[in-house]
């Protein structure tokens, strides 16, 4: 039975009475189909395409840039000097790492908006038709997110200099060590977002929800103040926030008084936040419709 194209065009009925161009069709069938794209290249495809989000949203890079200034400047020197017995001066020394942590967990809800908008316009179906790796609609958003905690990181510290902020023995490892610490804990942090975006599909609902949990661990925490002044209630939370545990392990990596368990401590819950979110999001990603 021979498999030879046809040449010509012809008329076919079950085609709607459109012609069929035969020649075309040899054109086109010839040579190899490409290899469908590897794990790597389909998650730096992603996380291009989340970059180039970032460069036309100019609230995502006022959050990244202009945000964390502002909040700096406005508890160091508003409060600086009732919060702290020696000034605005020394309150810098304790914010700074505290801010810092704080700034990052809070733009952490972005990646969750950009995937719920995806889902609700059908991005998401046309990827799952593609022959691509899966997860890496996933990990490439959440990469390119990371790369953005960096740029807000960067942006906190040369500011926190320029006031006067000194890492005492910390150094340059200590902060380098820091800003790992708090990107790897807002990377994990980010699968929850993720999650919720692929739920409601709603960005005002990934940010209302994100909100509603964020102000209250931030707030309640030993971000802005020592809790030596709590009461007994608030400080058993705050003593137990992870926020709190997160904002201890970067005062003492820049200050150069790490404690081995407090980074240990956070690391096992950026851990455990993965272990729970990360399975939840890629079966709804795989499930949803």
């Amino acid at each position: 039975m021979s498999t030879d194209i046809p040449t010509g065009t012809e008329t076919v009925p079950e085609h709607g009475g459109e012609p069929i161009d035969y020649e075309l069709l040899a054109v086109l069938g010839e040579g190899d189909r490409p290899a469908p794209a590897g794990r790597f290249s389909a998650s730096m495809s992603h996380l291009y395409r989340a970059m180039l989000r970032v460069k036309h949203s100019p609230t995502q890079i006022t959050d990244v840039t202009l945000f964390p200034l502002v909040m700096l400047l406005m508890f160091t020197f508003l409060f600086g000097g009732a919060l702290a017995e020696g000034g605005t001066s020394e309150y810098l020394q304790f914010f700074l790492p505290g801010v810092l942590v704080n700034t990052v967990l809070m733009i952490t809800m972005y990646v969750g908006m950009g995937l719920s908008s995806d889902a609700e316009k059908g991005v998401f179906d046309r990827f799952r038709s593609l022959p691509m790796w899966r997860p890496s609609a996933i990990i490439g958003p959440l990469l390119a997110d990371a790369a953005r905690y960096v740029m807000a990181s960067v942006m906190m510290l040369s500011f926190g200099f320029l006031l006067g902020y000194r890492t005492q023995g910390g150094g340059a490892v200590g902060i380098v060590a820091a800003v790992l610490l708090i990107v790897v804990c807002a990377f994990c942090l980010s699968w929850l977002w993720t999650l919720i975006g692929l739920m409601t599909r709603n960005e005002r609902a990934v940010t209302s929800i994100s909100m509603m949990l964020l102000m209250p661990l931030t707030f309640a925490s030993n971000v802005y103040v020592s809790p030596d002044t709590m009461p007994g209630w608030l400080r058993a939370f705050v003593d137990a926030n992870p926020v709190s545990h997160l904002a201890t392990a970067v005062r003492g990596l820049m200050s150069g008084t790490a404690n081995t368990g407090d980074v240990l401590l956070v690391l096992v819950e950026a851990a455990v936040m993965v272990a729970v979110f990360a399975p939840l999001t890629m079966r709804v990603y795989r499930t949803r419709s």
